[in-house]
């Protein structure tokens, strides 16, 4: 590792996962560190390379990653969301470690019945952290706001037929090979049920573009970490 703060990250997150050597080579090489850094809690998730997440309380925001980088999948520049789905079940035990080790695979085109209609949900999932159902609609375009209302949907009939009576409200993940954040944010802030669109990627990032934005990330902290210091002006003045 080229900084202290990844290997430590590695080192940290190969023995609390059980990673073998293989798993360990994969995350490295999908630059596992760096795409953490870069999702939406940034800061939260920078200090995560000295644990300091272990015991707290966990958001789904922090539990979910975004992008995901599925190239073990090998779709070529053409598939349907049925052969996303097929590779998805066909390489379960990789999207698993990208998923991250708290997420347990319940199944696959789970029907539901609303009034004479009938619908399946793609993927469903269970995380150990945050103690509920997490629902999966694959899309291979763009993300789109009637995205959510299906969603949304699936969400109140699982809350209401599929929730076992310990278990926290489903959160609902909307996996897209594309989204546009302004009509993400719009679509999704505010819903009674907690839904997330993340997008994915099927290649490996590119390691010099994903490290040069890491490092603006890591400026930007810095710097709003000596504006917040002692003598520092308040925001909410």
């Amino acid at each position: 590792m080229k900084t202290p703060d990844a290997r430590t990250f590695y080192e940290t997150e190969a023995l609390r996962e059980g990673w073998s050597v293989w798993q360990l080579d994969r995350q490295i090489g999908s630059q596992l560190f760096e795409r953490l850094a870069l999702s939406r809690n940034k800061a939260a998730l920078l200090r995560k390379a000295a644990d300091a997440q272990q015991g707290g309380v966990l958001t789904p925001e922090e539990a979910i990653r975004d992008p995901f980088v599925l190239e073990f999948l090998g779709l070529k520049d053409e598939y349907s969301e049925s052969d996303l789905e097929a590779a998805l079940i066909q390489r379960l035990t990789d999207f698993l470690l990208e998923l991250g080790d708290d997420f347990a695979f319940v199944g696959r085109q789970r029907r539901l019945r609303i009034d004479d209609t009938w619908f399946r949900v793609d993927l469903v999932f269970f995380h150990r952290r945050l103690r509920c159902l997490v629902i999966i609609d694959l899309k291979v375009g763009k993300f789109s706001y009637a995205d959510a209302g299906q969603m949304h949907l699936y969400l109140n009939y699982a809350r209401e037929h599929w929730v076992k009576p310990d278990e926290n409200p489903p959160v609902g993940l909307i996996l897209c090979a594309e989204k546009g954040a302004a009509e993400a944010r719009y679509a999704l802030d505010n819903l009674p049920n907690k839904i997330l669109a993340a997008e994915y990627q099927t290649v490996l990032p590119d390691e010099t573009l994903i490290v040069a934005e890491l490092e603006r990330t890591r400026a930007e902290l810095e710097q709003r970490r000596s504006a917040s210091g002692p003598g520092a002006a308040s925001t909410e003045d």
